[in-house]
């Protein structure tokens, strides 16, 4: 159990990150902001494809919108009783059922290719990495637990095994800063290197969902199956997702808590979390202290 002293520094070096994010250009928060209505700031390749693609989709959606209500607007004025006592008898018109069947075509074509590049890069980081190799990468394992918690498995790195659960205070009430969303331990990966998540849950548990919206990440941990997706941090920083599937009482306390650090320092923190997980969390503070400290 950390001690009073502990979580007041964790919480100021949250508070001091949320500052910072505000007040940097170029430099994402890493949670939802108030009033936050489009997709977070993007901190992985892919969830750059996705904004990127999600733009021109939208304003191709809103000029539908608005030429459909155009023409609801002019029916109604041009064709109402009033003005036009006398109704047509006009049965079709080949020119526009043409139109209003090739045109919709050609629309869904068009959004379906590069969707359907995107959907594949998902599962293929060559799609979108094109210096990916797939030596340099490492696996992590998030398990959702029975317990409404995360374990988090680095098979590549000395089978480190880190149970992470959400921050309470002595009295059990949640004491985290962001609230719902700190965690005694959480996951760490290094920056530029691809990360291929494996999700599953207890075999005796219900199913889960790992969502890590600035990492372009979604997957489903269901007992008795692997999931797999990747992501690859451009940045470091801390970021947080949530259990995103209905999964019993316990299901809004199962917050994820991921720090990306220097490739040096997740070795470094691989090593230390083996033998002595309280100062590994200790060090990954201290990094955040030194990176908050650098974008003054």
């Amino acid at each position: 159990m950390k001690t009073f002293a502990d979580r007041l520094r964790r919480a100021s070096l949250k508070v001091a990150a949320f500052a910072a994010i505000l007040g940097t250009p170029g430099v994402a928060n890493a949670q939802a902001d108030d009033w936050e209505v489009y997709f977070p700031q993007a901190a992985s390749p892919l969830m750059q494809q996705i904004r990127d693609f999600n733009y021109p989709l939208q304003i191709l959606i809103g000029l539908i919108v608005l030429f459909v209500l155009a023409l609801l607007a002019w029916v109604i004025i041009r064709y109402n009783a009033k003005a036009n006592p006398v109704p047509s008898r006009t049965t079709h018109n080949t020119v526009v059922e043409v139109l209003w069947t090739v045109v919709p075509v050609l629309i869904l074509v068009g959004i379906a290719i590069p969707s359907f590049s995107l959907l594949f890069a998902q599962y293929d980081p060559a799609r979108a990495i094109e210096d990916y190799n797939p030596d340099e990468s490492i696996t992590v394992k998030a398990i959702g637990r029975a317990g409404w918690y995360w374990s988090y498995e680095y098979p590549d790195n000395g089978n480190i095994t880190v149970d992470s659960f959400i921050v309470r205070d002595a009295d059990g009430n949640y004491a985290g800063e962001p609230r719902l969303l700190e965690t005694t331990a959480p996951m760490v990966v290094p920056v530029d290197t691809v990360v291929h998540l494996q999700a599953t849950a207890d075999p005796t548990g219900v199913i889960h969902a790992f969502a890590m919206p600035a990492m372009a990440m979604k997957l489903d941990a269901v007992p008795g199956r692997i999931n797999e997706m990747w992501f690859r941090a451009d940045r470091q920083g801390i970021f947080y997702g949530q259990c995103s599937e209905l999964c019993g009482a316990g299901h809004a306390f199962m917050p994820i808590e991921m720090h990306v650090v220097s490739q040096d320092q997740f070795a470094e923190w691989s090593e230390l979390v083996l033998t002595d997980p309280s100062a590994a969390n200790g060090l990954l503070d201290t990094w955040e202290e030194e990176r908050l400290a650098a974008l003054d």
